[in-house]
């Protein structure tokens, strides 16, 4: 992990991005006013940053005090002292967040400089990424991954991210789990499965869907998304494993009383890596469940949930946690989905500041997966352990 260089930042002098249009929200053309219509409702919202003329310019939606800031520094100088006063402790940290966005522009030896360019300029050298176990690694085998791909849409590559060690769909495979009826007889919970009766007696099935099978607690009301966020826990057995284990995995869910779970529908939701998952309403109750798993599934050969943090079995537990709806900070997007959008951004921010051939950057250089991470960073999460902070949630 790379230290902010706080002292330097705060140092140097820094400027409004001049490549960028702050358009007021009033001002919008109507299609992209109804685009905004939740953000509108915001008191704090002001309007956007625009990258560059035409429809494909970059976007980004800003606040009261970052547009304040922007045209306070459409004059070049060092960060306002009423910034200080307000960001305290936080003061470089914004100001590395908005560098990083392209938002503001930093100065450097060879002049204003802002996103992945600016690297050096926001963070020490070292930091190399240690620790954090097999996912960390397989987290960072799928940056490197998806800085390899020729795709330039974020959408398509934060997908790209998230689907990541999903195992191939072989003809063998469409044709052993082809629907949802051959999964619950492949894993002994269809009608008179070997495990169907203890799948009855702790839970019932909630609505069809096209991907899961899923069922909630009988009785229990703290399924879902409560307050303090849904605690979530990835049983993730290579596929082969989880028909020999699914009976086991069923008895330590029903003792820790675990309110709701889901599972892939067909062959191609057990061939991905988040395959089931269980929801908690706090970790506390998720960690227990995992005890119980941990031991119960010991020896059990892993497939691994990138983006998620390690608890037990090499990968074959991990957990994360989506926010609470009200006022949250991922705007409804699961947990992952939220890592991967922004990491994906960030990956492409990277590769376009290093050029178009990755294979040829300089070994001094940062590559775009760095950048990735440590811009992830910025927002409080450790990429050590995937793990969200506190600071997550209060600024939700």
């Amino acid at each position: 992990m790379r230290k902010i260089r706080e002292r330097e930042i705060l140092g140097r002098e820094l400027r409004a991005n001049p490549a960028c249009e702050l358009v007021l929200s009033d001002r919008l053309e109507p299609e992209a006013r109804r685009s905004l219509a939740d953000l509108e409702k915001d008191p704090g919202f002001y309007g956007v940053l625009r990258s560059g003329p035409g429809p494909d310019a970059g976007v980004k939606a800003v606040d009261r005090d970052t547009a304040l800031l922007f045209l306070t520094l459409r004059e070049a100088g060092p960060l306002p002292a009423y910034v200080r006063r307000i960001s305290g402790e936080d003061a470089a940290r914004t100001v590395a967040r908005l560098v990083a966005d392209g938002v503001l522009e930093i100065a450097g030896g060879n002049g204003f400089v802002s996103g992945a360019a600016a690297f050096d300029l926001l963070w020490d050298e070292g930091g190399d990424e240690k620790g954090g176990g097999r996912l960390a690694a397989l987290s960072i085998a799928a940056l490197r991954y998806g800085q390899a791909l020729a795709i330039e849409d974020p959408v398509r590559l934060s997908l790209r991210l998230y689907g990541y060690n999903r195992r191939p769909l072989t003809p063998a495979w469409k044709r052993l789990l082809p629907d949802a009826e051959a999964v619950e007889h492949h894993l002994g919970i269809g009608p008179g499965g070997a495990h169907r009766r203890l799948l009855d007696q702790g839970w019932s099935r909630t609505g069809a869907s096209e991907f899961w099978l899923s069922w909630r607690r009988r009785g229990d009301d703290s399924a879902g998304r409560p307050a303090g966020g849904t605690w979530k826990l990835y049983v993730s057995p290579e596929p082969e494993a989880l028909a020999d284990g699914f009976g086991s995995i069923l008895e330590a869910l029903a003792a820790a009383r675990t309110p709701q779970i889901k599972i892939g529908a067909d062959a191609a939701g057990l061939l991905r890596p988040d395959k089931m998952v269980a929801y908690y309403p706090s970790f506390e109750r998720l960690a227990a469940a995992a005890d119980s798993l941990a031991e119960r599934l010991a020896g059990t050969p892993a497939q691994g949930v990138p983006f998620t943090s390690e608890i037990a079995g090499g990968g074959l537990l991990s957990w994360g946690v989506d926010p609470p709806l009200e006022g949250s900070w991922s705007g409804g997007e699961s947990w992952r989905l939220w890592l991967t959008h922004r990491l994906a951004t960030a990956l492409l921010a990277g590769k376009s500041a290093a050029g178009s051939d990755i294979a040829s950057i300089e070994p001094n250089n940062i590559e775009p997966w760095r950048f990735a991470l440590e811009r992830l960073r910025l927002e409080g999460v450790d990429t050590d352990s995937w793990t969200p902070g506190a600071r997550l949630f209060r600024e939700g």
